[in-house]
């Protein structure tokens, strides 16, 4: 293990080293009091941590709490804080209740981080151009415009010349073996030294000795316990989520998340004692440690011991770093924070406006005020997906149909009670409940409604798909007392898929038969029971027997839609063509003349294994041979053909197999006629199993996706 972890031991503490001095000055705390952190994080939190590869030491999202903690406080109050931060951590780690801080929304965690993130470039601005940085970010922002103009030239040119080396840095690949920010500080000083610049040195005199212990605080104790509380879970949190996502770097054990909490809660502990910065998981350097090879958590403890040697054997050279490029990294690590990948992220649930609010609630009021903002819409948004309702009118035949989906609660009785006043006096109503839960409000609007209906001469069919909550409710039978989850069933998985390992294969059709009996039966009954007499399709469908290929699933499609035909290679035969073959010809004509389709679609796939043996790889089976014949035409016109796209040809050959159809449908002179009166339509289709997605094929545009559904 340790040819692993040791090189990657001088690689984090090569980046920890400038960090913790970076997160120091934010913080506003003294220098040493970073680098107590970073060796006690290594040491204690890496020695005792549930995870084996994560790096804990003080971390910049927590800068400003300790920066508005010292102005408030005191620095050695500060310690105290962090001291019972980690009783707290200590605590909640040996109740187990680590997995509870993972219910936190990400998207507050990383709003909160971005806000953290801007506040600290604003303020590190400041200090770079030769200035003080101010209270909030807003007169941050105010004061910028003066400070600009009145800079301090040679502050100014390290803070310039470390953001440049950043940059460019991690772009050439032979210096990487070099942490950034440690080729930016050293630069950056020795290019002070040398020119002899008027800038601020780190100052880091007695070392490990200027650090002082902790005094009590004094003040309001309720806005003490607070801010224990903050710290203790804002440093849990992170270093919760950054040990998940820990595990999903490397392949070895899993973390355990109250262990973790524990260790974070001694190291905070001890931290504190000892006058170092709050401590929790830090993403960068657990990063770095994976990515450099580390295998366990001794590479995080000889971190921390290297942190501890270089400070006690090097603090005077330490101290010749400018601290604007110090305030240069920070600013750097500050707009890094904003990582707006993860608000894109976060976008496809809908939660980017909690990322958002929170970060500007962070910036404009303060982080615990802009942390309770973005928790508050958090619940709102969680509460109004858990509340969604969906009412749906629809009427055919003389019958009209309510389907009415998601939770009935009182908040969706506005739109229930408006969509059953479009229901006509007397009408027959087949009610649909696919409901996970229905409170009493809902239930009284739904049975007044139902009673109502029924006096004046119309009728009622209630059939309820989850739970009976309505029925139990109205006998007066005790209601379920929480939400129940909707068993919904994955009926299209293969058999493959929802048997047991033990089950015969032999007894899978009538398994099957026996779920449809049980499940679904009850539910499609009163449909087929319409359907029964008469079977009035709108399209005829034309389709490979693949078994891969499930008609109504690719084209959402119920009992009565389409009328199918299958067959090897999805080919229809030319009108006369020999061998004779009348199935397909026989299924044209009376969806045509018969049924009155008005649409005739070819839906081939990718992979066929017609057109393979099209392509020279026939099967020794006489019947499949003789009914490939079928296709010779769409052999010839793939070889007629160039192809235009880079594609394979056996992709391509399945494409032009699907259009050839078509054309082998108009030799049929009733389709060809209904065709040009425009009485009947004709369709490609292309099933690609890989992406699982339908597509269009014409001869303009050989696939094109299937137009999205527009709403509103």
């Amino acid at each position: 293990m340790l040819r692993h972890d040791l090189p990657a031991s001088l690689v984090v503490f090569l980046v920890a080293v400038p960090l913790s001095l970076g997160i120091s000055v934010a913080s506003g705390a003294p220098l040493a009091a970073g680098l107590v952190a970073a060796v006690v994080g290594g040491i204690v939190a890496g020695a005792l941590g549930g995870s084996v590869v994560q790096v804990s030491g003080p971390a910049a999202g927590l800068s400003l709490v300790v920066a508005e903690l010292v102005q408030v406080y005191g620095w050695r109050a500060t310690c105290m804080i962090t001291l019972m931060a980690g009783v707290l951590q200590l605590l909640l780690g040996m109740f187990r209740v680590a997995r509870a801080a993972l219910a936190v929304s990400p998207a507050v965690v990383h709003g909160m981080l971005a806000g953290v993130g801007i506040v600290i470039a604003l303020a590190q601005l400041h200090i770079v151009l030769g200035g003080q940085p101010q209270r909030s970010a807003l007169e941050n922002l105010i004061e910028l415009p003066e400070q600009i103009i009145n800079n301090h030239a040679h502050g100014v040119a390290a803070g310039v010349l470390t953001i440049l080396v950043l940059l460019v840095w991690t772009r050439l690949p032979k210096l990487k073996v070099v942490p950034a920010p440690l080729a930016a500080l050293v630069i950056a000083s020795l290019t002070a030294v040398a020119l002899g610049w008027d800038i601020t040195k780190v100052d880091l005199t007695g070392g490990f000795g200027s650090t002082a212990g902790p005094l009590w605080p004094k003040g309001d104790w309720h806005a003490i316990v607070g801010a224990v509380v903050l710290v203790a879970v804002l440093a849990g949190v992170e270093s919760l989520l950054t040990c998940v996502a820990a595990d999903r770097m490397h392949d070895g054990p899993r973390a355990d998340l109250d262990r973790e909490l524990t260790a974070q809660g001694a190291a905070n502990l001890i931290s504190g004692t000892l006058g170092g910065l709050p401590i929790s998981g830090v993403v960068v350097r657990t990063t770095t440690n994976v990515r450099a090879g580390a295998r366990s958590r001794w590479s995080a403890v000889l971190h921390g011991m290297w942190v501890l040697l270089a400070t006690l054997a090097f603090a005077s050279i330490i101290g010749l770093i400018p601290l604007e490029a110090l305030a240069a990294l920070l600013l750097f690590i500050g707009v890094k924070m904003v990582n707006l990948g993860n608000a894109k992220d976060l976008s496809g649930h809908g939660e980017m406006p909690i990322y958002f609010v929170t970060m500007g609630a962070v910036v404009v009021i303060g982080l615990a005020e802009g942390i309770v903002i973005g928790l508050g819409l958090a619940a709102i948004i969680a509460l109004r997906r858990l509340t969604w309702v969906s009412v749906e009118v629809q009427q055919h035949a003389g019958r009209w149909r309510i389907a009415v989906t998601g939770s009935l609660t009182f908040l969706g009785v506005p739109r229930l009670s408006e969509a059953l006043r479009t229901i006509p006096t007397g009408a027959p109503v087949d009610l649909d409940l696919h409901v996970d839960f229905m409170d009493h409000a809902a239930f009284e609007t739904l049975h007044a409604w139902r009673l109502e209906h029924e006096r004046t001469g119309g009728t009622v069919d209630i059939d309820e798909l989850h739970d009976d909550w309505y029925s139990a409710a109205a006998s007066g039978t005790r209601v379920y007392p929480a939400k129940s989850p909707p068993q919904l069933d994955r009926w299209y998985l293969p058999w493959a898929y929802r048997r047991g390992a033990a089950d015969p294969v032999s007894e899978d059709l009538l398994t099957g038969t026996r779920e449809y009996h049980r499940r679904t039966a009850p539910l499609v009954q009163p449909l087929l029971t319409r359907l029964a007499r008469k079977q009035t399709p709108s399209h005829l469908f034309i389709t490979c027997a693949d078994s891969r290929i499930v008609p109504s699933l690719i084209t959402a499609s119920g009992p009565g839609d389409l009328f199918t035909v299958r067959n090897i290679g999805n080919l229809v035969p030319r009108y006369g063509s020999a061998p004779l073959d009348d199935s397909v010809a026989a299924a044209v004509e009376y969806g045509v003349k018969v049924l009155g389709v008005r649409t005739i679609t070819v839906c081939g796939h990718s992979g066929c294994g017609a057109m393979v043996a099209l392509l020279g790889e026939a099967p020794e089976l006489p019947s499949v041979q003789r009914w490939l014949r079928h296709g010779r035409q769409s052999l010839a016109r793939f070889v007629a053909e160039s192809p235009g796209e880079q594609i394979g040809p056996l992709d391509r050959l399945c494409r032009t197999n699907v259009l050839q159809q078509l054309d082998n449908l108009r030799t049929y002179p009733m389709v060809e006629g209904l065709e040009r009166a425009g009485e009947l339509e004709l369709t490609a289709m292309y099933f690609d199993f890989e992406t699982a997605r339908v597509h269009v094929l014409s001869e303009e545009e050989p696939l094109s996706p299937v137009p999205e559904l527009r709403t509103g």
